[in-house]
């Protein structure tokens, strides 16, 4: 097996726009988007990828029109009515990474059914960012850090990343973002600080496993240094 990533982290973009290039609302792409992550989850079982997180929704869309808005609620409720029962059958844990209040008490309770249900799962832990931002992440992980009154001068990096949303999973090693956009989109901001990233014109329904597979090759191939140089440099330079 190549070195692929433990933890893959995925902004899936173009659902909008892979809808109007055939004609079809906004909703639809984002039920094709919903179709593909199923073949995206088994795929990173079939690659070793042991952790994904998908953004799926952000504190900012909110500010869309009120009906791709309830559309993509309604989504939501579906996938875990008619996916959570596989997805546990298969092993994946699933997570929920974000702000559940502004979601009704019944999807909020759904959601806490489904993680609960799936918390012992080990094949794959499939985090899933709705209302979710790097931004507000952060300044949750501050308010709570405070409530414990940790004083300024005793606060760590690492208080701050356990006091995170995926407090306890390991940062991701690469994140990809497909439609060809150049942005990060308030996504995982903390702990991306040091992952690979892979862009793709390809929008986020037609990312199959092909696709994928390309993306994890292309991270195998590079050399990651957290900040320093090659070992080989460090040699050239000393010798």
């Amino acid at each position: 097996m190549p070195n692929y990533p433990e933890h893959v982290a995925i902004i899936m973009d173009g659902n909008g726009r892979w809808a109007k290039k055939r004609g079809l609302p906004r909703l639809a792409g984002h039920k094709a988007g919903v179709d593909n992550l199923r073949r995206v989850v088994s795929a990173c079982v079939d690659f070793g990828v042991k952790v994904l997180t998908v953004y799926a929704f952000s504190t900012e869309n909110w500010n869309r029109p009120k009906a791709e808005v309830d559309g993509l609620m309604n989504i939501l409720e579906t996938v875990i009515d008619n996916e959570l029962r596989d997805l546990h059958a298969q092993g994946v844990q699933v997570r929920h990474i974000g702000d559940l209040q502004k979601l009704s008490p019944a999807l909020q309770k759904k959601v806490r059914d489904g993680v609960t249900l799936t918390e012992n799962n080990t094949k794959l832990t499939l985090n899933i960012a709705f209302n979710y931002g790097g931004r507000d992440e952060i300044l949750h992980a501050i308010r709570e850090l405070m409530k414990e009154n940790v004083k300024a001068e005793d606060l760590t990096a690492e208080m701050i990343s356990n006091h995170l949303y995926t407090a306890g999973l390991p940062d991701p090693d690469l994140v990809i973002r497909t439609s060809g956009e150049f942005r990060i989109s308030n996504f995982l901001i903390w702990q991306s600080a040091y992952s690979e990233w892979y862009v793709t014109d390809t929008f986020w329904p037609d990312f199959n496993k092909e696709q994928f597979k390309i993306a994890l090759d292309a991270y195998a191939d590079r050399d990651r240094r957290f900040g320093k140089i090659q070992s080989d440099e460090y040699e050239d330079k000393n010798a």
